[in-house]
């Protein structure tokens, strides 16, 4: 018996994006359940849709700000169940800082990364399926920020590109696959990490996602 398709709703101003992403989802074996342009018609249609994902940009009408942060906070109050995808056209966390900080079916994307379709559409299966993901772009500004006490400085440029992979969402074996390394490497990097970022040891993927939010955190 095939299992149903996850499906998903789309909050964006942008018709043309919208429809296009819904074609894309469509085609990629998603059902879109029903699409919105602003916060309180997402916010109506998650209520009355109960969907497996939310995929939301950051600035809706009407201040073009942060609306689609606040909704998706109601949606996460209301319905934790539901995952969420927020995307944005610039890198511009802080205010989805509460939401990531829960690392469980959440997303922060950059919308250049819609463009690679096997890609986005993995990541959209990893945040139904439970897991997180914070776009590599993101971590790169991180990891280039300079201040004092960054949680980061200790770490060496191995574990960084490490660190990078994990807030991409990949296992153990991917990032030994991305990296050219073994696994047992990438575990004792893991371990490295956690240490020096003062975070406990654990098997839980969203803790790894956590180290990434510890430095966003400190910012």
């Amino acid at each position: 018996m095939n299992e149903a398709p996850a499906r998903v709703v789309l909050a964006d101003d942008d018709v043309l994006l919208r429809e296009g992403l819904a074609s894309l989802l469509e085609r990629s074996g998603f059902e879109v359940a029903g699409q919105a342009g602003n916060a309180p018609e997402l916010i109506a249609l998650v209520r009355r849709c109960r969907p497996d994902l939310a995929i939301i940009d950051i600035r809706m009408p009407p201040r073009h700000t942060t609306e689609g942060v606040e909704a998706a906070k109601v949606i996460r109050a209301e319905l934790p169940e539901v995952g969420i995808l927020l995307l944005s056209a610039h890198i511009e966390v802080d205010q989805a800082m509460e939401l990531l900080a829960t690392g469980q079916r959440i997303g922060y994307l950059l919308k250049t990364r819609v463009t690679a379709v096997s890609e986005f559409v993995g990541t959209l299966k990893r945040i139904v399926s439970g897991g997180s993901v914070v776009d590599p772009s993101l971590v790169a500004e991180l990891i280039n920020a300079r201040r004092r006490h960054d949680p980061l400085e200790q770490l060496t440029q191995r574990e960084r590109e490490v660190l990078a992979l994990m807030a991409e969402g990949r296992s153990n074996a991917g990032i030994a696959h991305k990296l050219w390394i073994t696994e047992g490497t990438v575990e004792k990097h893991v371990r490295s990490i956690m240490a020096r970022m003062r975070l406990p040891e654990t098997e839980d993927d969203h803790r790894r996602v956590l180290a990434v939010l510890a430095f966003l955190d400190a910012r």
